[in-house]
C-alpha cells in the first residue's frame, strides 16, 4: 500500500482527486481538515505510483509526497517513526517538515531535532541542497505522515491556480 500526501490549489481537490484516479486507476483519495490536501491510498508500488504521476499531465495536482507511515503528532512517536526509517540509508540526508493544525510542533524545530538525531544515531551527513534521501515530516493536526524519499521521488508540478 502506498500511501500519498498532496497538495491542490484551494478549491481546484476535486479536480486532483478525479486527475488522481485518471493517473493511479486504483486509488482512495480523501480530502484533510486542511483545504488543498488531499490523502491518497494506492495498492501500486510506490515506483509506478510516481512513474504513472510523473507522466501524467495535470492540471491540478501541485505536489506529492510518498509517505511510508502515519504516526500520533507527538514527538516520540515521530521521533521514533523517523529513526526506523532512516536504519538503513546510506549517503546523505536532509529534514523537511510541514505542520498543519498543531500548535505543540513546529517544523523548524522538528527539522533541527530530527536531524541531529540520525546524525547523532547513524552518523549521515546533512546535505539541505541536494540530498540522497529526504526524511519528510507531514504533520495534520493529530496525525504526522512520515516519508523517506529518495532523490526525485518528491514530485512538483506548475499548476496554475
Amino acid at each position: 500500500m502506498t500511501i500519498l500526501l498532496v497538495t491542490a490549489p484551494q478549491g481546484r481537490e476535486g479536480d486532483a482527486i478525479l486527475e488522481l484516479e485518471w493517473a493511479l486507476e486504483k486509488v482512495r483519495v480523501r480530502g484533510t481538515d486542511w483545504k488543498g490536501v488531499l490523502l491518497a491510498e494506492t495498492p501500486l508500488p510506490k515506483r509506478e505510483a510516481l512513474e504513472r504521476l510523473r507522466n501524467f499531465e495535470t492540471q491540478a495536482i501541485q505536489r506529492v509526497v510518498p509517505l511510508d507511515l502515519i504516526v500520533p503528532a507527538r514527538r516520540e512517536e515521530i521521533e521514533k517513526a523517523v529513526l526506523e526509517l532512516a536504519e538503513g540509508i546510506e549517503g546523505t540526508f536532509a529534514v523537511r517538515a510541514r505542520v498543519r493544525g498543531n500548535r505543540r510542533l513546529s517544523g523548524r524545530e522538528l527539522e533541527i531535532g530530527l536531524g541531529s538525531l540520525v546524525v547523532g544515531r547513524f552518523g549521515l551527513k546533512v546535505n539541505l541542497g541536494d540530498p540522497d534521501y529526504t526524511l519528510v515530516v507531514e504533520v495534520l493536526g493529530k496525525k504526522a505522515g512520515i516519508g523517506l524519499v529518495g532523490r526525485g521521488e518528491l514530485l512538483r508540478f506548475d499548476v496554475v491556480g
